[in-house]
């Protein structure tokens, strides 16, 4: 199974692959005004439902090219219906079509200004300027009254595929400055851009509206097109489930090495986030004083014997994990570790050989960000991995790609680096190395907290446990659905946002979808 379906609610587009599925619906013979209708009329239908947007009418900020014959459209229909519409054409109009919308708008009687718009105005702007078209920064007189506006009507600006000054595909403003709009109306599919953390100041809430794109169109795109995962898809996942007869070590092996003097609950936290995950059986490798205290709290954990490390010299000494890891289907190593640069050697041949499903986090990272090895060391693991960095530790572990967008960032290093790869960030990523990948889509603030991330990376090495036994599978698509499900169990906490809180959100959402008739039962709970 491939989830979520890649359809027009899922699919991620660059500009040009927009272009390129619309040129193709105007070479089957759809004439370019019809589509135009089609767009503008579902978004003005949209907005006349708005009554709180419309109170004191509307501006509609009209571009040189189609998107300003959208937002012609969107004029004519708002005017039609009695709303008190202005519009004003800053560039003047250059395509035929747009300035035949804009005729026939004058011919009906909408004004038209003549001068610059008043930013304190309490209307709507309806801001229809470039969409897709849009490669260059914005002039500065147009910047500087978006910011104006932004300052004195907050709220008050609704953008039409993709706000003015904002770069369709990487969601980053040409030159630091763009339209802030309280909601995107997004034409056909989603827009790569619009769904990166740096489109986030600028775009609002994006709502998507079909122009009826033919499913036989939308195959011709890459099966590597990312894939944009919304609450809705809770009730087309499934999880490996090891069946009614399985043992506990039939239901996944996990290892957890995580903890220190200083951070000791980050050890607690990936605990609670395995167990969350229903694998069978977990041990854990953790410092002494925290184990005193842990067993206490998580009974169902086998604490083993702390990480030995010679002081004086890190490299020398017996095994650094004193468990038998080939009888092991995973092992979750660097939540909150802290332990010296030097002491990367201690673990990496263990690490290295290790055949079952080795997850990297947090300190795990930083380790081998300074080791000798660098990401170059996880294209020698003998078994699969999974990394789950936030920017910082990728940024270390992968210093080429600063400069990338996070969906880039993520699928070219999970191509060089031959590893699954979750980017944390508002709107997070995962990437394979065969060019899949799959981007949050509704933001979550409440996952940006201390803890969450080690909660995140016991869930996943959890689940990816529970992969290996069931079936041997651990792709990429399970850890696109642990990223997943810690977002939507923090969203889904009623009674708080804590770390802990969460775990249990997340233990008995994973339960329900693993036990489809209890799934079923408590469906509205999604």
């Amino acid at each position: 199974m491939s989830w979520p379906n890649s359809d027009k609610n899922h699919l991620l587009v660059t500009s040009e692959q927009m272009k390129h599925l619309e040129q193709k619906m105007f070479d089957s013979g759809l004439p370019v005004a019809a589509l135009m209708e089609k767009a503008g009329l579902a978004m003005a239908s949209w907005l006349m439902k708005q009554n709180d947007l419309l109170l004191n009418g509307a501006l509609v900020l009209v571009g040189p090219g189609h998107n300003g014959g959208d937002g012609l459209v969107v004029a004519r229909e708002l005017h039609l219906a009695g709303v008190r519409v202005r519009i004003w054409c800053p560039f003047g109009i250059a395509q035929p079509l747009t300035n035949q919308q804009f005729s026939h708008a004058e011919w009906l009687g909408v004004e038209c200004l003549t001068g610059e718009p008043d930013v304190k105005a309490d209307e709507l702007w309806v801001e229809a300027l470039f969409g897709l078209a849009q490669n260059r920064p914005l002039p500065s007189k147009i910047s500087t009254l978006f910011e104006s506006r932004e300052i004195h009507m907050p709220g008050k600006l609704v953008s039409l595929d993709v706000p003015a000054g904002l770069c369709p595909d990487t969601g980053k403003p040409f030159d630091g400055r763009a339209a802030v709009a309280s909601r995107t109306l997004s034409v056909g599919l989603y827009k790569k851009g619009l769904i990166q953390d740096d489109a986030l100041p600028y775009v609002g809430e994006i709502i998507l509206f079909d122009i009826g794109i033919p499913k036989r169109i939308l195959a011709d795109l890459s099966h590597t097109n990312p894939k944009l995962i919304s609450p809705n898809d809770l009730l087309t996942l499934e999880l490996p489930n090891p069946g009614i007869k399985a043992t506990k070590y039939e239901r996944g092996r996990l290892l957890v090495i995580a903890g220190s003097e200083l951070y000791k609950g980050a050890a607690n936290l990936s605990l609670q986030g395995a167990l969350a995950s229903g694998t069978g059986s977990i041990q854990a490798i953790v410092p002494a004083s925290v184990a005193d205290s842990l067993w206490q709290m998580l009974p169902e954990v086998v604490f083993r014997a702390s990480i030995k490390v010679n002081s004086k010299d890190p490299n020398k000494g017996s095994s650094s994990i004193p468990v038998e890891i080939n009888k092991l289907d995973a092992i979750l190593f660097g939540p909150g570790l802290t332990l010296s640069k030097d002491q990367w050697s201690l673990f990496s041949d263990s690490l290295r050989c290790f055949k079952g499903l080795l997850v990297l986090d947090a300190d795990g990272l930083n380790l081998l960000a300074v080791s000798k090895y660098g990401w170059c060391w996880l294209k020698d693991r003998e078994g699969p991995t999974w990394i789950t960095p936030h920017q910082s530790e990728f940024s270390r572990l992968f210093p080429d790609l600063k400069g990338l967008d996070p969906l880039e960032a993520a699928l070219e290093a999970a191509k060089i680096s031959g590893v699954n790869v979750l980017l944390k960030g508002a709107h997070s990523v995962v990437a394979d190395e065969n060019g899949r990948s799959w981007q949050l889509g509704k933001v979550n603030p409440f996952v940006a907290r201390a803890g969450l991330g080690d909660l995140l990376a016991g869930y996943a090495a959890g689940l990816g446990s529970i992969g290996i036994a069931t079936n041997k599978n651990c792709d990429a698509e399970l850890l696109a659905a642990a990223m997943f499900l810690h977002s939507q169990s923090a969203v889904r906490t009623e009674k708080g946002t804590s770390a802990s809180l969460v775990a249990s959100s997340l233990g008995e959402m994973t339960m329900r979808i693993q036990n489809r008739n209890g799934f079923d039962r408590h469906i509205n709970m999604f």
